[in-house]
């Protein structure tokens, strides 16, 4: 099952099931918000699929016209931008055959050759999937902002004026909801656009916490349940109407060094992330860059990212912000 949440001609939420053709959405009752319905669903111990499909109200809505009129959400979002959390993980995916054969071969350098990131991508590979009940090895972790970072599907992703880069991250994202004792409920998974500035990254790595706190999007829909264990999906950017560069992906557990189940207790392990009705939106990394095959964006391009199991692609503009670069001053109270 595939979930949307979009917003109607006079701005009323909905949640929807997408039809198996990908052509209609499937109005569900409720408030509108995804969140409301999986704690629903967990206080009375019924499945998430099985409780949305128990709300369908019988109305549908055309999709295309929702996505023309931009009228798509976020798959999972909360009423309170304060109260979801956007992060994400990086340093934990193989790529294609190539790429790991060239990994590996960085990897038996020796020790003292061998830089900071590819030290934590080798222990990784090396205790990232621990056994069944045991925790494993950290991977690296990063925040991305809260909710008022989070740009739908369709809507700009923002290239601020003092931005040296704004290149596209395709990436699966883990969607989930706190429940009322702070027990982490994983809605589901959608694709997501975990946008960055590599080239302040390439700077210095320890300029890479700067470099990710930029607007990100997921969606636009969410898949409800398991993912899949191998994702192949394809990330394009399009300028004037035509491609500049297209490049396929892998995603999803088979090609990660770290299992999703590690990836999220070293997330959640802290407290402050078990905050009961919050919202965790968190990306699980990347092995594939336009910004690594020598691609520059520009404003006004389009990135858009699919994978056949996520229905719709992910599609976002990169649009520049017009206030200029200006001092920021603190006023001394």
């Amino acid at each position: 099952m595939r979930l949307v949440q979009f917003a109607t001609p006079r701005h009323e939420r909905r949640v929807a099931v997408v039809s198996d053709d990908g052509q209609a959405l499937h109005i569900v009752a409720g408030d509108g918000y995804l969140s409301t319905l999986a704690l629903e669903a967990h206080r009375t111990g019924v499945a998430l699929a099985g409780y949305v499909h128990e709300r369908l109200t019988g109305e549908t809505v055309d999709y295309d016209e929702v996505i023309a009129d931009k009228r798509i959400l976020p798959p999972l979002d909360h009423p309170d931008p304060a109260h979801l959390i956007l992060s994400g993980t990086g340093l934990d995916h193989l790529g294609s055959a190539q790429a790991r054969d060239a990994m590996h071969a960085k990897l038996d350098a020796p020790e003292g050759e061998l830089t900071d990131s590819m030290r934590m991508f080798r222990l990784g590979l090396e205790g990232g999937r621990p056994a069944s009940g045991a925790i494993g090895v950290q991977p690296e972790w990063f925040y991305k902002g809260d909710g008022s970072w989070l740009a739908a599907p369709e809507q700009p992703l923002s290239y601020p004026s003092f931005a040296l880069d704004g290149g596209e991250e395709p990436e699966l994202a883990g969607l989930y909801v706190i429940g009322d004792d702070g027990e982490p409920l994983r809605v589901g998974f959608a694709l997501g656009n975990e946008y960055s500035d590599h080239v302040l990254e390439r700077q210095n790595y320890l300029y890479l916490a700067h470099s990710k706190l930029r607007t990100s999007s997921f969606g636009p829909e969410v898949l409800i349940g398991e993912p899949p264990q191998h994702i192949e999906g394809i990330v394009r950017i399009v300028r004037d109407g035509g491609e500049v560069w297209s490049g396929a992906f892998l995603t999803g557990e088979a090609n990660m060094t770290h299992t999703i189940a590690n990836v999220e207790h070293h997330h959640f392990k802290y407290a402050g992330f078990r905050r009961p009705g919050d919202v965790h939106c968190h990306y699980f990394g990347t092995a594939t860059l336009s910004f690594a095959a020598g691609i520059r964006v520009q404003p006004g391009d389009v990135f858009e990212i699919s994978a056949p199991q996520f229905g719709r692609p992910l599609r976002n503009p990169m649009v520049k912000t017009s206030a200029p670069d200006i001092l920021i001053q603190v006023i001394s109270l």
